[in-house]
């Protein structure tokens, strides 16, 4: 199975570290949204999306990437990222954007995955920040389990999101 990972991560580089526990178990290539051409996206059998949250949404450069591309027929996908307040309605709201973009093109999005982050945006600095060491050894075993699944998932045909 061919896996690429579609990530933006700059602050304290939370969603790069869930990122690499994906790439390791999935065997799979990581780029920036800048190092993709949109039709290289045909190469993969699943493609993981993943940012920090900014302002309820995934950032710009990947809302951006998942506008140019092409139309699709069923290419599994799915959602990642990390965030400063986590939960499952949370992240269904925050993963809305990208989900509906990818969704509009023909892409199946198979599963989806958030944690927390640690978070020093705005006021939060003056505090030293909230969600401090996360993403934690309890998150890293819990994005090497949900890669696990992918797996499983691919292996089977399966769509697992819930």
């Amino acid at each position: 199975m061919k896996t690429l990972l579609v990530l933006y991560s700059y602050h304290h580089h939370n969603t790069e570290k869930i990122a690499k526990v994906f790439a390791k178990v999935l065997d799979a290539e990581i780029k920036t949204p800048q190092e993709i051409k949109p039709d290289e996206l045909r190469e993969y059998d699943l493609i993981g999306f993943g940012s920090g949250i900014y302002s309820a949404k995934h950032d710009e450069s990947l809302l951006k990437l998942a506008d140019e591309l092409p139309r699709v027929n069923n290419k599994n996908v799915f959602i990642f990222s990390t965030a400063g307040m986590t939960g499952k309605s949370k992240a269904y709201k925050d993963h809305s954007m990208l989900r509906e973009k990818l969704e509009s093109k023909g892409y199946t999005i198979v599963d989806e995955f958030q944690c927390k982050g640690f978070n020093t945006n705005s006021f939060l600095r003056l505090f030293g920040g909230m969600n401090k060491g996360r993403p934690n050894v309890k998150d890293l075993k819990n994005s090497e389990e949900f890669a696990v699944k992918m797996i499983r998932s691919q292996k089977y045909n399966l769509s697992i999101y819930i």
